[in-house]
């Protein structure tokens, strides 16, 4: 029973996702939000302002306007306005995200945020009909058919890119460095996102691919490490992690992951918030990541000397929150070495909180730090082998670069400021390797897919082409 209450709790606050998926791909936390005990004092200058608008709307809007359109839109502002992952859903929406957590959902198969009044592109689902059609991280899509996106709100835009199987749907897409708008003609397609995929690439390494945290994901991977050891017939000799373009999902899913490579009782993150029920230290323990907690622990049948092979974690920028707690936590342990572009840098926390009527809020609770205390929060993880990918990095975006981001609690005590990278010798060197310009994405793992390939060479021992770490020097007064 204490088991199954901590992961209650747990669970709560489990959803740590980056933006909001088309055909709203997001996480789900099943308990309840208990009613708080002391509400807070209104503020009925500011409420009386508000009827007042309310009443000039009513009376002197072009066109007459329902009430509960009046009331949901402000809901919505109320929300939006606090951060870019704090929303308000309608039961449609939230019915839609319930089912989405299952890992099967209806759409285009795109990760986005809302960006001065345009969807923001934060990450292709792979093998979606975005991600073969050449959707980028960064792209800002201004057109849905012949509708603007200008004056839409995300849910509004998302509903309008959701629809039946095998239906077109026409994106006009701004593209940093592209002079003209690009057109993209979809199909829209039931999404089954399967959120672990493996393979053996030669005899002796593994590698494993997590696209996006759910409910079986820990599972899912433990089950594919042993058919990998089966198939290996005994210990690895290198291991690689891939989670580039890894949006996020479920904590316990990040727990149950990040426990595969981790000693037991191993802090693996911990959050805090303003509410009591926020603050919470999460270890390598079945209660933090398997429904049930001991009698279903999937990683008490691994290996055991997979906690010890050397490792690699391969992150870009589409890397976020929950991929970016279980890089943090391998980084801060020593357990593996990073591979690739600095991380996404959502650091926090949200919890779905059903209300009344059906409908749903998705409010930020918490923060939460790596072991070494580190937050993520508009700054992400960096490598410890800067590799970039050999195509445009210019798409990329972060957090930081959304308005109304949540800020760093830790930059008021730190005062450094990070200098632009300086071309090195080895950066100059990876720019002069020529790629071949893909048709589609490069295939992940592949002999094209240049931060895996330097991946296996630090895993061999052979030498890394990477670029030196941007230098930190404090501020000066």
């Amino acid at each position: 029973m204490q088991a199954n209450n901590k992961y209650q709790r747990f669970t709560k606050i489990g959803l740590v996702g980056s933006g909001l998926v088309l055909g709203l791909m997001l996480s789900l936390t099943y308990s309840a939000v208990a009613e708080k005990m002391v509400k807070p004092q209104l503020p009925l200058d500011d409420l009386r302002t508000f009827a007042e608008v309310f009443g000039k709307i009513k009376s002197d809007y072009v066109e007459p306007v329902a009430d509960k359109k009046l009331i949901s839109e402000a809901i919505s502002g109320m929300l939006t306005g606090l951060d870019p992952h704090s929303t308000y859903m309608d039961v449609d929406a939230f019915k839609d995200m319930q089912a989405a957590t299952q890992g099967e959902f209806g759409g285009l198969g795109i990760e986005v945020g809302m960006e001065d009044g345009l969807v923001k592109v934060i990450s292709p689902i792979e093998d979606s009909p975005a991600y073969k059609a050449g959707i980028k991280s960064g792209d800002l899509i201004m057109k849905l058919d012949d509708t603007p996106v200008k004056g839409l709100n995300l849910n509004d835009a998302v509903k309008r890119m959701r629809g039946k199987p095998d239906t077109p749907l026409t994106l006009t897409v701004i593209r940093k460095n592209e002079l003209k708008p690009l057109t993209f003609t979809l199909l829209r397609a039931i999404i089954k996102n399967k959120s672990v995929k493996y393979k053996m690439t030669e005899p002796g390494y593994a590698y494993a691919r997590v696209t996006q945290f759910q409910e079986r994901t820990g599972e899912d991977l433990a089950k594919a490490i042993k058919a990998m050891y089966d198939e290996n017939k005994g210990p690895f000799k290198g291991f690689v992690l891939d989670l580039r373009n890894d949006p996020g999902g479920l904590l316990n899913g990040a727990v149950g992951v990040a426990a595969a490579f981790l000693p037991k009782d191993t802090l693996v993150v911990y959050t805090e918030g303003r509410a009591a029920d926020s603050k919470m230290q999460l270890t390598v323990s079945p209660e933090n990541y398997a429904r049930g907690g001991s009698s279903n622990d999937y990683i008490r049948d691994i290996p055991a000397d997979l906690k010890t092979v050397p490792m690699v974690v391969l992150i870009n920028a589409g890397s976020a929150s929950a991929s970016e707690i279980v890089a943090g936590a391998l980084q801060d342990h020593k357990r593996a070495t990073l591979v690739g572009i600095r991380t996404f840098g959502k650091g926090s926390v949200q919890t779905i909180m059903p209300m009344n009527n059906g409908a749903a809020i998705k409010l930020t609770t918490a923060r939460y730090f790596t072991p070494n205390g580190r937050s993520i929060q508009a700054k992400g993880i960096d490598p410890d082998f800067i590799v970039e990918d050999g195509t445009d990095q210019s798409n990329n975006i972060h957090e930081a670069d959304l308005s109304g981001h949540l800020s760093n609690p830790k930059d008021a005590q730190a005062g450094v400021v990070v200098k632009p990278e300086v071309a090195t010798a080895a950066k100059a060197k990876l720019n002069e390797k020529k790629f071949a310009e893909p048709t589609g994405p490069i295939e992940p793992a592949s002999a094209e897919d240049i931060q895996f390939t330097q991946a296996m060479n630090f895993l061999k021992g052979k030498p890394v082409i990477h670029t030196e770490p941007a230098k930190v020097e404090p501020t000066k007064s």
